[in-house]
């Protein structure tokens, strides 16, 4: 059996969540019954559980999704060390030089955001060079552009989860990171979070009103977001 289509289905459940046999099989471009094999791998090794939902005609709709197990295969960054780093941390400086060492990792980030995104002034190229950067980072991150103009920026993992559980300014600096890095005139709110029953964290990027505004004072507003970048 076909170990590269069995770490396929672990991906696509981690970063889609729950999803049904067929339409993971037409994700992997394999049928049904071998898309069963593998669930059926997986299940035995405990890597994937099920849920059978009523479905509105014939039997149930079996959908499956990550067990705690199948989540530790997308690990933490270090995450012991990163711990135990904290809690000396806490123990020398106290609260207050664990604070300040949050704020100087989210300056450094932000500097790096920045930059990285300043050759492009269209909101939706820079929020797509921020997702590849969160993707080289270990966050699984997408973009989806929305209808009302806005963007998602979806992180199916998180490689800090350990530190973040252990000290929830971690959280707290992502969401002021990225509103760093996109300046006062775009606004970022956190949607859904991991750490508070969410499968994902997902943040709303948008231009703020007053900005759109001054734009169409200026003149046509230009197009918000073009999937390829040069």
């Amino acid at each position: 059996m076909n170990s590269d289509n069995s770490n396929r289905v672990l991906y696509m459940l981690k970063s889609r969540g729950p999803l049904g046999t067929r339409v993971l099989a037409h994700a992997l471009g394999i049928t049904e019954v071998g898309a069963r094999q593998h669930l059926a791998k997986l299940h035995g090794e405990d890597l994937v559980t099920f849920d059978d939902q009523a479905g509105e005609v014939g039997r149930p709709k079996r959908m499956w999704r990550l067990t705690t197990k199948g989540h530790a295969r997308f690990p933490d960054t270090h995450g012991d060390l990163t711990v135990s780093l904290i809690a000396g941390i806490r123990s020398v400086f106290g609260e207050a030089g664990l604070d300040r060492l949050i704020e100087a990792r989210q300056e450094a980030m932000a500097t790096t955001y920045r930059q990285a995104m300043e050759p492009y002034p269209n909101l939706g190229d820079r929020v797509g060079v921020l997702t590849r950067l969160r993707t080289v980072e270990g966050y699984m991150a997408e973009l989806e552009p929305q209808a009302d103009g806005s963007f998602l920026l979806i992180e199916n993992h998180c490689p800090i989860c350990a530190a973040a559980k252990t000290c929830q300014g971690f959280c707290r600096s992502e969401l002021e990171l990225f509103q760093a890095a996109f300046g006062g005139d775009v606004s970022v709110t956190r949607q859904e979070h991991l750490l508070s029953e969410g499968r994902r964290c997902v943040y709303r990027i948008a231009r703020r009103a007053a900005t759109i505004n001054q734009a169409r004072d200026k003149g046509p507003i230009p197009r918000v977001y073009d999937t390829e970048m040069t």
